[in-house]
This record gives structure tokens, C-alpha cells and sequence, in this order.
């Protein structure tokens, strides 16, 4: 039979405390949580929406995960393509430019379908909602942290 060692008890007793530790903090102190919270969240979490209005925002944003995920497989596509051109290439040469080109394309196009998408979100909205709502991606957007 085999004994299982003080070191791995010990591993797995600190793993446990460790994310239960994480789990209470995490949960139970709101001022530790990162003040930009996932806008989503914070529309269905903190602005008291409708039934209706929970079923547009539902909707809208259904939509744009369908779009998200096709612009970021482009995304990764774009990357590959860059990855093997440096790979081959290894000098910044017309099919480098290209890939950087294709890259910045699909950023862009990603980038704009997450605006319109806010934008659509905050159409849903009350005015008074619509305060928060832009309070919240204003600070998301000048938010010093990447």
C-alpha cells in the first residue's frame, strides 16, 4: 500500500485554505474587487433592469458573442499569420507588413463591434441607468490598467 507523504497532505490542506481564503475575500469585501468591474455585470448586477429590458440586453448580448468570438478566431488567424511571416521572413518585409496590417484590420473591426454593441446596450437603458451605465465605461475607458 502506498503512504501518502506529509509534504502532499500539507500541499493540498494549503491549496484548500488558500482558495477559500480567496473565495471570502473575494466575495464578501467588495473594496478588494477590481473597481472596473465586467460591464455586463454591472448592467445586470447593478442598475435594476426590467424583465424586458433584462430580455434586450439578453439579446444584444447573445448577438455579439456570436460576433465576438468570429472577430477574435480572426484575431488568432491574424497572429498565426504574423508568427510565420516573422518565422520565414525574420525582417520586417511586405508579408511582415502584411500580417501586422491583417492583425490591425481585425483589432479594429473587433474594437468597433464591441462599441456598437455598448452603444445598443445603453439604448435599453432609462436615463438614470444610462448615468451609471456611462460612468461606468468612461472609467473603463481611461482607466490607467490595460
Amino acid at each position: 500500500m502506498r503512504r501518502i507523504s506529509r509534504g502532499a497532505i500539507l500541499t493540498v490542506v494549503l491549496a484548500l485554505l488558500a482558495g477559500v481564503a480567496g473565495g471570502w475575500l473575494g466575495s464578501e469585501r467588495p473594496w478588494l474587487q477590481h473597481r472596473n468591474r465586467p460591464l455586463h455585470e454591472m448592467v445586470h448586477h447593478e442598475l435594476e433592469l426590467s424583465p424586458a429590458q433584462a430580455r434586450q440586453i439578453e439579446a444584444l448580448e447573445q448577438d455579439f458573442a456570436v460576433r465576438r468570438q468570429a472577430r477574435e478566431a480572426e484575431l488568432r488567424a491574424a497572429n498565426a499569420e504574423l508568427a510565420a511571416a516573422i518565422q520565414a521572413h525574420h525582417a520586417y518585409d511586405p508579408q511582415v507588413e502584411a500580417a501586422v496590417e491583417r492583425f490591425h484590420t481585425a483589432m479594429g473591426a473587433l474594437q468597433l463591434e464591441t462599441v456598437q454593441h455598448v452603444l445598443a446596450m445603453r439604448k435599453v437603458l432609462t436615463s438614470e441607468q444610462a448615468a451609471k451605465f456611462d460612468r461606468r465605461v468612461n472609467e473603463a475607458l481611461t482607466s490607467e490598467q490595460p
